[in-house]
């Protein structure tokens, strides 16, 4: 099996269903780092003004108090599956409510997101509605520093080959491993081809063919377990996955 790293989004969907007494998550070995980044966060929220806290969480003085709202109630908040609770192009493109229960279960098993308040946590893994970013200002703590080896050496001891479709952003946030463990772990560019067979990067639409291109993958049976057997499959599905390099892929996709 391959997991798929996935960005999370800025835009989370509300509600969701009371919790349990304890919250669970891929990688528990990461609480002490989900600790520290909820203590940071809530002195923000207790120590500074809402001007300085937007700035921080990197809101518009529109979306400030709804953001804050979240935050301060974590402990409390009902809560969903990551894979629901997102939203945003990415997701929309997934649309999870629509999988396949079969989709759905592979997608517990082979789909990861890099949350900066979680770190990687696996599609089904519940979790409240929150604000903070990959470049969110916390007192005192770093997320690049704190998140980038715990998140590194746990996905590294997940015993799978890895598929890097974060942002860079996220990516920085758990770099992946470069040990030879045996597995593979490549990154993703999405590109547009030229009619002149040159590529180029692209914006919106790289955001909506991750997501297409995750949904047509779990619909489809299970992830393949090597890189070379992914870019097969993806082809046998109409998609163009290309080998650039041992540690690198290009997603080429239609402007759709």
């Amino acid at each position: 099996m391959t997991l798929l790293l996935l960005p999370p989004s800025e835009t989370k969907r509300d509600g969701g269903a009371s919790r349990g007494a304890t919250a669970t998550y891929r990688f528990p070995e990461l609480a002490d780092a989900r600790a520290r980044v909820r203590e940071a966060l809530a002195a923000l929220l207790a120590n500074s003004d809402d001007e300085a806290i937007a700035r921080a969480l990197k809101v518009g003085h529109r979306q400030a108090p709804i953001e804050m709202a979240r935050n301060r109630a974590l402990a409390t908040a009902p809560v969903m599956p990551a894979i629901d609770r997102y939203t945003g192009v990415l997701y929309d493109a997934l649309d999870a409510a629509t999988l396949s229960m079969a989709a759905r279960a592979r997608a517990g098993r082979s789909v990861l997101m890099q949350s900066a308040l979680f770190g990687p946590i696996g599609a089904l893994d519940d979790i409240p509605a929150y604000r903070l970013s990959a470049d969110s200002s916390l007192p005192g703590l770093r997320l690049k520093a704190l998140w980038a080896t715990p998140s590194t050496a746990a996905l590294g001891r997940a015993g799978e080959s890895l598929v890097d479709l974060r942002s860079a952003s996220y990516s920085a946030l758990g770099p992946l491993p470069t040990e030879d463990l045996g597995r593979e772990a490549v990154s993703v560019a999405v590109v547009a081809q030229n009619d002149d067979g040159t590529v180029r990067a692209l914006n919106h639409f790289n955001k909506r063919g991750k997501g297409l291109f995750v949904r047509d993958l779990l619909e489809s049976g299970e992830v393949p377990a090597s890189i070379d057997a992914l870019c097969a499959h993806a082809r046998e599905l109409g998609w163009d996955l290309r080998r650039v390099s041992d540690t690198e892929l290009q997603l080429v996709v239609p402007q759709l």
